[in-house]
């Protein structure tokens, strides 16, 4: 890491402290998603799995705090019900392939359930056919996959979250005001997630005064996005705010520290890591919605073993979202989105 980054954020995480476990993490406000439409509803889990179902994880990677975070809420609610989890990780948003493989293993072992956070909205659909019809219980939580053969699923829909990014940015500056000049960053090309988030941001920002002057696509590795901002800031050097990944935003911290754009240009997230939230607490970055991510990842497993014991029918539930400001972040409950200091991703629970 740039040592001058690295001091950007041990200053900021002074400002922010990252919760301690959750033990009791519900009842939590949802909205429940049907075919004819959704509404608002409040999730509360069953105490505890009636039996020690084997259920498998399968996750793009864990090498950004979001995906950690994930695999915190999965390892603690395994914790909390008694169920053996195994979780799996494909190494980033390009490995496809390995994530069918590390799937196909999981079911192969003799999974009950696959909790699938997918690479591709499509890519899976014809594996997650062909493990439904053997009877094993299919969650679709975090990414969305387009298959109607899934038993639930726990998404909050990246169209909002774009949404929530674009419109904090269009209520600031109304068509008619003073135009703002954006680069904006949604993640790697062909994930249903930067598919819907691309939607909803450019769809939040139609008609404002901001001029959308590049999309640039590309991995959640850090080191990708700090690449892509370096070139968009060479490109457009009257840039007035970068919008994107979580990376992208901390990225952007150190490319604009190296030039001496931070009291310029803006920088706000489309979700939020304990990262982002220490930026937020220094300043550094203006504002970030949150998707909840831990929430996601308990409500998916809680889902699997409903599925699994026949408790009702398959639920398509989300964790309402909101948006953190740098104003705001001081008093916001940080357990439903990051993991506590400390915690490294852990790929086995045993009941």
């Amino acid at each position: 890491m740039n040592l001058r980054f690295a001091a950007v954020l041990l200053g900021s995480a002074m400002s922010f402290a990252v919760p301690a476990a959750a033990e009791d993490w519900f009842p939590v406000q949802v909205t429940r998603t049907t075919d004819g439409g959704s509404e608002p509803a409040e999730f509360t889990p069953v105490a505890k799995a009636g039996e020690p179902w084997d259920i498998c994880a399968s996750l793009p990677h864990v090498k950004d705090a979001y995906w950690v975070a994930v695999n915190y809420g999965l390892v603690e609610e395994a914790r909390r019900l008694g169920v053996r989890l195994t979780v799996y990780e494909a190494g980033g948003y390009t490995n496809l392939n390995k994530q069918i493989s590390q799937i196909e293993d999981c079911v192969t072992a003799g999974a009950d359930a696959v909790l699938i956070g997918a690479i591709s909205g499509a890519g899976l659909n014809n594996l997650i056919a062909d493990i439904s019809s053997q009877g094993v219980k299919v969650i679709d939580f975090m990414n969305g996959v387009s298959s109607d053969k899934v038993d639930g699923r726990s998404l909050v829909s990246f169209d909002q979250m774009g949404h929530f990014a674009g419109k904090y940015l269009a209520d600031k500056h109304p068509a008619g005001g003073e135009g703002v000049k954006v680069a904006w960053f949604p993640g790697p090309a062909g994930a249903s997630w930067v598919e819907s988030g691309n939607t909803g941001f450019r769809a939040a920002i139609e008609g404002s005064g901001i001029e959308l002057l590049d999309t640039r696509y590309g991995d959640t590795g850090k080191e990708v996005q700090l690449k892509l901002v370096e070139d968009a800031l060479q490109t457009y050097p009257d840039l007035d705010y970068i919008v994107g990944t979580a990376p992208t935003a901390e990225a952007a911290v150190q490319a604009l520290q190296a030039r001496g754009l931070q009291d310029r240009v803006k920088i706000i997230s489309y979700y939020s890591t304990p990262e982002v939230l220490s930026l937020l607490g220094s300043g550094a970055i203006e504002a970030a919605p949150t998707d909840k991510p831990v929430i996601q990842a308990r409500i998916a497993l809680d889902l699997a073993v409903a599925a699994l014991q026949g408790d009702g029918e398959a639920q398509h539930l989300g964790p309402v979202p909101e948006v953190i400001t740098a104003e705001t972040v001081a008093g916001f409950d940080a357990s439903s989105t990051v993991a506590p200091g400390g915690f490294s991703p852990v790929f086995s629970v045993e009941p």
